[in-house]
């Protein structure tokens, strides 16, 4: 090989390797293009809060739903900033122990979510739920919005009529405020600690009672 030959070939070389990296650099751009990019379906999914006493068995219900992507266990609807799990166990914040329900409306509607929470919730207690008492316990929708509040308007009155409960639900409706995730301890708690949460759930007398409410109400009468 000539020395011509030689810088040919070295050039084709140099050329040859600018390309490649050319091309692996334009393939790393559109990589982190498509990662930055917006998700459309985590920008379509919505957000529920609801109270029903004890937020570690609200979760079980809906997690079970599909459609559901997430539970959080946390506290709303009161005027202190930043609770904690013992600042509101002792009822002096006006919060209430809530979960918040992230969830694809294509997959749920809110109604739905709402036939769910009534049948897990005792809509007649104006004291707490169950064993729990006091306000830090009340059951509570809380609604981001006019249509939420329809919706929820609607069906509170369906329950009170003479085909469901034909009772007055003691359950308030009220404007969403900020909600505060609780410690992480009690996130996914009927998860982490099951035969204490089975435990405190019979103890409690929560199952009981909600089968006493509901257990000649069909499914279909609260829809």
């Amino acid at each position: 090989m000539t020395i011509t030959d030689r810088i040919d070939h070295s050039t084709g070389l140099m050329r040859a390797s600018t390309i490649v990296a050319r091309g692996i650099a334009c393939c790393f751009m559109i990589i982190l293009a498509l990662l930055t990019l917006p998700d459309s379906r985590a920008a379509d999914l919505r957000q529920a809060v609801f109270a029903g006493g004890c937020f570690w068995c609200m979760e079980p219900p809906f997690d079970a739903l599909e459609g559901v992507v997430e539970t959080t266990s946390g506290y709303t609807g009161g005027h202190v900033p930043n609770p904690t799990y013992k600042a509101v166990s002792k009822g002096a914040t006006g919060h209430t122990e809530a979960i918040r329900i992230t969830y694809d409306p294509d997959k749920v509607s809110y109604a739905r979510l709402l036939d769910v929470f009534w049948r897990n919730i005792d809509p007649l207690d104006a004291g707490g739920q169950f064993c729990d008492r006091g306000s830090q316990y009340r059951s509570e929708i809380f609604v981001a919005n006019e249509a939420e509040k329809q919706i929820a308007e609607n069906s509170k009155r369906h329950l009170e009529s003479g085909e469901v409960l034909n009772q007055s639900v003691a359950t308030a409706i009220t404007a969403a405020t900020v909600f505060y995730p609780a410690e992480d301890y009690h996130q996914d708690y009927y998860q982490k600690n099951p035969a204490r949460f089975k435990f405190y759930k019979w103890n409690c007398g929560r199952q009981q009672r909600l089968d006493r409410i509901w257990k000649d109400i069909p499914e279909s009468a609260t829809r």
